[in-house]
């Protein structure tokens, strides 16, 4: 029980708690990750069979971070069930679905499919998708979905409403289509495993039984239906232990409810609760500021995040002319800042609308800075990729007309519109399958010719079937590539073409990557990873690049440098929130501010914009009303050069001065300033100076030479050197198993051991 030496008070209170309900408040950067890890550890240390625990994340990244730190303390810890919702799920329907009327070699479908099939829905039903626009269609029966309601049930609740009984009625075929396919969507993945537990009781006492400790991370983002899926599974021994943060709730727009995490106690009568207030990623004056903008919220459990980190520089805002210099300002300070030691992997750029990024990319090509883009197109959404992917699912499901019609005529077979239309005609006369008409299309007489053509593609997912049974998916997928020469098909001499190649060799990579790191190594097991993976799941923390990404993408990350772009209102809050007029859409953009400014280890900046294209018109926007809400001491008004120019500037309006022209990123860098806003000294025009340092020097290390420190990875060791570096400090420190090791200060979170 060493390790719990490293954990503070709370957090070793959290870990302590064994059996009964438990609640932990934790708040950003407070190691809830290590809390988890731990109670799992005491908990099979106590002579918990690691069979019994369960813990569920929201994200593959989360739960692979918090399986191996498990391992890494107890061996056997490698048998609990760490893994997304949907990837519990997912398991558990492999082995149970048939109870439901569904074959376990099920589909998943992603937002295509799921579109696709409703469009054909709306089609059947004698409906416009003009007036029925699949995408709206999509949102709707999501919604229904995360509240657990059926399509008999919407309709009962829609009744004499003409448009969404219309609705209803595209619900209910839309199920009926993925059942005929053997098919789920992504929200049915929890929607099928609840009515799985309530309506076959011994299957779910069999799950209760098995998993006699729950617990769940990010408890404030779940939604009804994940909700009722915890009661179900916790049900047999009531030890759940749900860890969550109220004020970073910031996905009520896709059915998350704070109601849940804020009304546990009421659930679990006589739950012990913790919170976890003790910062150790940002700076004590970030964390003021986050507290300051928090605390005006009203549905909220009372806590407040303190730190023993440095106090550090003051959060530093930008007023640019436009959209143009802020992000020239963006990229002027990262360049000094790639002067003077620190990486391009240290800095993200956040935002609250992804229109935003357009005027961040344009300064960082002409900068030449090297960035990645998060959400927006992922990778397994590339069109090469789906036409693989659904041969795949096609040989893994021959019921998927989804897949099958995809890629029936990809690479072109001869087999256009008319043809297809015939075979659907074919398999609904004969009550069959999209895949068993094509293999039956010798019957098909209208096909003429073309037949031939429609019998070859089956025998081809046919041999593709065989092949399975003793070869890997890598294997498999070269085979589809060479035998459909799908390569040669894309290969047309342009960049596109040479990118989409070059897709086709990532998707190789990640299936050889299956197959080294996974135990179970089945087509159906590949697919399942591939449907469930989500965007941050492919955020390498390592890529020296700057990170752009909306604010709700940044959640769950850390970085030395943030800006904080278009901090102003109609933007960040959005214009949808501060029109409303209701206290929980404002509550919502105000944890959303909590998130951003936690994102920040050490540097936290704001820009604002005096107009902004917004559009095809010019706004001119006061700054975010949360700036208000931040101290005066935590906040200065910086120029271009990131000189500090005037402190607690926080005027609204829009009449601020304006910086002078010049903002053009494809020009080269003149004398240029901003002028502050009114009260403010009037800074001296001057050139650039390229010994000018990015930030305030880092505050030197709470140790000295000769001190013993911890560090996360390599345990307690001695300092034997502090060397300036830049803006920062690089720390040589002596360890007994791992000898001599060095760090950057503000990276390494090291701390003095007495």
């Amino acid at each position: 029980m060493n390790y719990l030496n490293e954990l503070n008070p709370a957090q070793r209170e959290a870990a302590m708690h064994l059996d009964g309900p438990l609640l932990i408040f934790a708040g950003a950067g407070s190691g809830k990750t290590r809390v988890l890890t731990y109670r799992v550890a005491r908990l099979i240390e106590a002579g918990v069979d690691p069979y019994h625990i369960i813990a569920i994340t929201f994200t593959n990244k989360a739960a692979r971070e918090m399986r191996e730190r498990i391992s890494a303390i107890v061996p056997e810890g490698a048998q609990v069930w760490v893994s997304t919702f949907h990837a519990a799920c997912t398991r558990i329907l492999r082995r149970e679905i048939e109870y439901l009327g569904y074959k376990t070699g099920f589909s998943i479908y992603d937002t295509a499919d799921t579109l696709r099939l409703l469009k054909e829905c709306i089609k059947e039903q004698n409906l416009s998708d003009t007036h029925y626009p699949p995408r709206y269609v999509a949102q709707v029966i999501s919604a229904q979905k995360n509240e657990l309601i059926s399509p008999s049930e919407y309709e009962r609740m829609v009744a004499g409403n003409f448009r969404d009984s219309n609705i209803a009625e595209i619900y209910a075929l839309y199920q009926r289509r993925l059942k005929e396919s053997n098919a789920l969507d992504f929200d049915d993945i929890i929607f099928r495993t609840v009515e799985l537990f309530t309506g076959h009781e011994h299957v779910c006492e069999k799950y209760q039984n098995r998993f006699r400790y729950v617990m769940v991370d990010e408890y404030q983002d779940t939604n009804h239906a994940q909700y009722e899926l915890v009661r179900l599974i916790s049900g047999y021994a009531q030890n759940l232990c749900v860890v969550g943060d109220d004020d970073q709730s910031i996905y009520g727009w896709r059915g998350a409810d704070i109601k849940n995490i804020l009304r546990f106690e009421k659930d679990y009568p006589g739950a012990k609760v913790v919170k976890l207030e003790q910062n150790y990623r940002s700076s004590a004056t970030i964390l003021d500021a986050a507290n300051a903008v928090i605390i005006r919220n009203e549905e909220r459990a009372p806590k407040r995040l303190w730190t023993e980190n440095n106090r550090g520089g003051p959060i530093r805002l930008y007023t640019a002319r436009d959209e143009r210099d802020e992000g020239f300002f963006v990229a002027q300070t990262i360049t000094r800042g790639r002067r003077e030691g620190a990486k391009y992997g240290d800095y993200a750029v956040l935002y609250r609308t992804n229109a935003q990024s357009r005027a961040i990319e344009d300064q960082f090509v002409s900068a030449g800075i090297p960035y990645r883009i998060f959400s927006g197109v992922r990778f397994y959404e590339h069109l090469e990729i789906k036409d693989i992917l659904a041969y795949l699912k096609a040989i893994n499901n021959p019921a998927d007309d989804i897949a099958h019609l995809r890629i029936i005529n990809v690479p072109r077979r001869g087999i256009g519109n008319a043809s297809i239309g015939r075979i659907q005609a074919f398999a609904a006369e004969n009550s069959c399958t999209f895949g068993e008409a094509i293999v039956r299309a010798a019957e098909i007489t209208d096909l003429g010719k073309k037949s031939a053509s429609v019998v070859q593609f089956a025998e081809f997912l046919q041999e593709c079937t065989d092949f399975t049974a003793n070869n890997t998916v890598l294997a498999l997928i070269e085979k589809i590539l060479h035998d459909t020469n799908y390569i040669r098909s894309i290969q047309d001499g342009t960049p596109e073409g040479a990118e989409r190649e070059q897709n086709l060799k990532e998707l190789l990579a990640k299936a050889r990557a299956f197959e080294n790191e996974s135990d179970d190594t089945s087509l159906a097991k590949f697919l399942e990873d591939v449907a469930l993976v989500a965007e941050v799941d492919n955020y390498d923390e390592n890529a020296d690049a700057v990170a752009l990404m909306t604010l709700h993408s940044a959640k769950g990350l850390e970085f030395n440098g943030v800006f904080m772009v278009g901090f102003e209102e109609y933007l960040f809050p959005t214009s949808r929130a501060i029109d409303a007029g209701t206290p929980e859409e404002m509550e919502e953009e105000r944890r959303l501010c909590y998130v951003g400014f936690t994102r920040a280890r050490r540097i936290l900046y704001l820009t604002h914009a005096i107009s902004r294209r917004r559009f095809d018109h010019i706004a001119r926007n006061k700054t975010s009303r949360f700036l208000d809400d931040v101290p005066d001491d935590c906040v200065a008004w910086v120029d271009m050069y990131g000189d500090e120019r005037a402190r607690a500037v926080k005027a609204r309006g829009v009449g601020a001065p304006a910086p002078p022209s010049g903002g053009n990123a494809s020009a080269t860098p003149v004398a240029r300033t901003s002028s502050p806003p009114p009260g403010a000294r009037t800074p001296t025009v001057r050139p650039p100076s390229p010994k000018k340092v990015f930030a305030t020097k880092a505050a030197p290390p709470d140790f000295s030479v000769g001190d013993n420190v911890r560090q996360a990875k390599y345990g307690v060791g001695k300092v034997l050197d502090i060397t300036p570096a830049g803006a920062d400090y690089e720390i040589t420190v002596q360890f007994p198993d791992v000898g001599q090791k060095k760090f950057m200060s503000s990276l390494a979170r090291l701390n003095r051991q007495n």
